[in-house]
């Protein structure tokens, strides 16, 4: 059997339907039997990785060689819909298999075996790199310079693999394709590639399939989930329906939903998609193709079906980026309580007892004291500055001085959506104190939890202890970031127990030009009558990426996009992200869906599983950013 001689859907096709079913591991089982509803659905995408579920996998592997995959993708996705899968003859690509991809194939197979099906299933491997730490070691953090980790201490080592060996898959006439750890949006553009043999150097097109793929990856955040107007979905959650991307041969997308889901796919829904977990907008790196998505736009053609062009594509890198996961020491945490009469006051202090008992109970132990700790107050603003001072809109300076806010702004700062009511921190009835801590070993982190009980008679009063039992500590995990040549990685598509090598070699593409000139930032704005929130202005997603957060705001009306830049400085954001103390922040322009990315950089901890934050990965930094009051001039404020 040949693994180059391509086997298509059809003859000639010119469209392919392709259902995002799953987002993340531990997404709805549903999604799949939902997704077969729509007739003309060609493909099913499930992605269920990122860098905190592959550690997760990691150590799942360590303890038993037959796991460290998505076992529910094999019993709750798969298995109750193969039978209706195989006689729709719709197709399964998936990075289920995580850290044992082998292992998942070898599950499915016997899903497949057990109802007697006639399915090809195709496994890729290649991605785990633990084998080359000779090389790795000599790598330095791709975002910080730090040196390689211990080697002792490194969990796992995962090359981000691209689109060529799931084309290959299919190309072979596999029906089901799982990959270990690969780039979320190659599952789709490894479709394209099989379904329309687009060549390796047609950029445009690989860069509008991998934004089809980015655009679906999450599944229901492209329908209406976590989008800023959520009272527009708001009592169809609990059937919201899951993405489609429907793409021609000319690589040109629409987004829908089955019918008669609920959710919403709009022009703002598909923004915010566009926006989530991106840094530059003109240089998307993925392993087939750099992608500008700095002038795509996108077009309501109907009530739940929006039309994307405008992405370009570059040549890609000559390297693979590797996620390396290492420990590093132990974290235990700690939420309780407290209502009544200064519930905020009662919380902090509670929390400075516990520490500074933690620390005495370290020190006759002879450990050394904590590496890290960190106090939220859910309830008391924790996550929205300290001192209601931000950077003036009017500053001409780009935001060096700072001016106190007006009580309009303190209000719209406290709750754009109670008109102006606001409520001082120390009114606060009933907050959760969220505590948490790290030490180099696990005794230390176990202390912290022992200190934290016995304090329980010694409190403030009002305590109310939500948990049940005792937390244990676990080990913290940190995400090292760098790069590994191709020629390093024996990629392969493994089908019936044999092995076909993966031409994955990057392309020249030098004969394809995709310089663009970054836009103008928008002309200076005159005097300015009334703030109002961002929110009026502009819809807002977060995400992360390791140690950075993404914040994209589009504008509501393309006529917002100058205020919205202008209040949107650098420095103003830094401010009201002091907390959680950002090195710097990036500022980008997307003209082409009228929007702002801002990029903070080691702002969440650590990220992930290091992280002792609340939201340890961003998601709700839109929320705290959509606060901030813009200033614009009276008229467009009274249009509002």
């Amino acid at each position: 059997m040949s693994v180059t001689a391509p086997v298509s859907r059809t003859e000639n096709p010119t469209r392919v339907a392709i259902g995002g079913a799953c987002g993340y591991w531990g997404d709805a089982a549903h999604a799949t039997r939902q997704l077969l509803t729509y007739e003309p659905l060609n493909y099913l995408v499930y992605d269920y990785l990122a860098e905190v579920t592959l550690s997760i996998m990691a150590r799942a592997r360590q303890s038993d060689a037959a796991l460290g995959f998505a076992r529910d993708f094999v019993t709750a996705a798969l298995a109750p819909n193969l039978k209706q899968i195989a006689d729709r003859g719709v197709k399964v690509v998936s990075n289920a298999g995580g850290m044992n991809p082998l292992a998942c194939g070898a599950a499915v197979c016997a899903a497949v075996d057990e109802l007697a099906l006639d399915l090809k299933v195709a496994v890729i491997t290649g991605d785990d790199v633990v084998d080359q730490m000779a090389l790795l070691q000599e790598q330095h953090e791709l975002y910080s310079g730090a040196p390689f980790p211990d080697v002792e201490r490194v969990v796992s080592a995962n090359a981000y693999l691209g689109a060529q060996p799931i084309a290959q898959a299919l190309r072979a006439g596999a029906d089901i394709v799982i990959a270990g750890r690969c780039v979320d949006s190659a599952l789709t553009l490894g479709v394209c590639l099989a379904e329309f043999e687009w060549g390796m150097h047609e950029l445009d097109r690989l860069a509008q399939a991998s934004l089809a793929g980015h655009l679906i990856e999450c599944g229901v955040q492209a329908t209406g989930g976590n989008f800023t107007d959520w009272r527009d979905i708001d009592g169809t959650m609990v059937d919201i329906g899951y993405p489609i991307a429907i793409i021609d041969c000319d690589a040109r997308i629409d987004l829908t939903k089955p019918p008669g889901t609920g959710g919403k796919v709009s022009v703002g829904t598909v923004s915010e998609q566009l926006v989530y977990e991106i840094e530059d907008p003109q240089r998307y790196l993925l392993p087939d193709v750099v992608c500008d998505f700095s002038r795509v736009t996108l077009e309501q053609t109907d009530a739940h079906t929006v039309r994307v062009v405008g992405a370009l594509g570059g040549s890609p890198p000559t390297d693979y980026k590797v996620s390396v996961t290492y420990t590093d020491g132990h974290k235990t945490s700690m939420s309780l309580g407290f209502y009544g009469f200064e519930a905020v006051a009662k919380a902090e202090a509670f929390a400075a007892a516990a520490l500074s008992r933690t620390e005495a109970n370290l020190r006759e132990r002879g450990l050394n004291g904590l590496s890290e700790s960190n106090i939220e107050i859910v309830g008391a603003d924790s996550q929205f500055g300290g001192d209601g001072r931000v950077p003036s809109a009017t500053d001409s300076n780009g935001g060096a001085e700072t001016t106190r806010l007006t009580a309009t702004d303190n209000a719209m700062l406290a709750s754009p959506l109670r008109r102006g009511v606001s409520v001082s921190r120390h009114d606060r009835r009933e907050v959760q104190l969220n505590l948490a801590v790290k030490h180099n070993e696990m005794a230390g982190a176990a202390i912290f939890v022992q200190a934290v009980t016995g304090l329980g008679l010694a409190t403030p009063p009002g305590l109310a202890i939500f948990q049940t039992g005792r937390p244990k500590p676990s080990p913290v995990v940190r995400l090292f970031s760098c790069t590994l040549a191709r020629d390093a990685i024996d990629a392969q598509v493994v089908i019936d127990s044999t092995a076909y090598p993966v031409d994955h070699a990057a392309r020249d593409a030098s004969d394809v030009s995709t310089t663009i000139e970054r836009p103008a930032e928008p002309q200076a704005i005159g005097e300015v009558a009334v703030s109002v929130p961002l929110i009026q202005l502009a819809w807002g997603r977060s995400g992360d990426k390791g140690d950075r957060a993404n914040i994209g705001i589009i504008a509501r009306d393309r006529a917002y996009l100058p205020w919205i830049w202008q209040g949107l400085e650098p420095a103003r954001v830094e401010h009201v992200f002091a907390p959680f103390t950002p090195s710097r922040v990036d500022r980008f322009l997307l003209p082409g869906i009228h929007a702002v990315n801002l990029v903070l950089h080691d702002v969440l901890g650590g990220g992930g599983m290091a992280s002792l934050r609340g939201d340890a990965q961003g998601k709700a930094y839109a929320q705290v950013l959509l606060h901030l009051p813009i200033a614009v001039p009276k008229d467009l404020a009274e249009s509002l």
